[in-house]
């Protein structure tokens, strides 16, 4: 655990309280990751990074991607020949005051999800932020799961 904060935000013109960093374990990431529906997803595009925002649902150990047609990250994330590429996904909730909150990162294989069963019901699932039919998902199966919360420190006596 590591100890941040209790400097002056010269910004707003407040001290901020001392706050702690703590890593997460895998089980509360993906649970806090199942609170919130926007994120980001990294992928590679002609070998460079590329992020986008996207919304999820987490279903079990995987997080599933809402796509639409004309989006470059189906195009992507989407070989011809139907196999896995590695993506990385992260989401955070962090209070822009306080700046207590949390971040979690899953990396693993990711593929389109196939079953229109599944896809109509991710469908249904899923709160998209843009208009418009869901035309594909995305399957991400972690194999890492990193995270840490940003919480307030306790007080101590020697901190005048």
């Amino acid at each position: 655990m590591d100890e941040v904060g209790g400097q002056v935000d010269t910004a707003r013109g407040y001290a901020m309280a001392p706050r702690r960093m703590t890593e997460l374990g895998r089980d509360e990431a993906m649970r806090l990751l199942a609170t919130t529906s926007l994120g980001r997803v990294v992928f590679t595009d002609r070998a460079l990074p590329a992020i986008r925002p996207v919304n999820h649902v987490v279903d079990g150990d995987d997080v599933i991607v809402r796509l639409h047609s004309g989006m470059a990250l189906e195009a992507m994330v989407a070989p011809d020949d139907g196999s896995a590429v590695v993506v990385a996904y992260e989401a955070d909730v962090i209070d822009q005051d306080t700046h207590l909150g949390w971040s979690v990162v899953v990396t693993g294989y990711a593929r389109l999800v196939a079953d229109r069963d599944e896809l109509d019901w991710y469908e249904k699932a899923l709160r998209p932020w843009v208009a418009g039919r869901m035309d594909a998902a995305l399957r991400i199966r972690p194999d890492l799961v990193t995270g840490f919360r940003l919480d307030a420190a306790p007080s101590s006596p020697d901190r005048g």
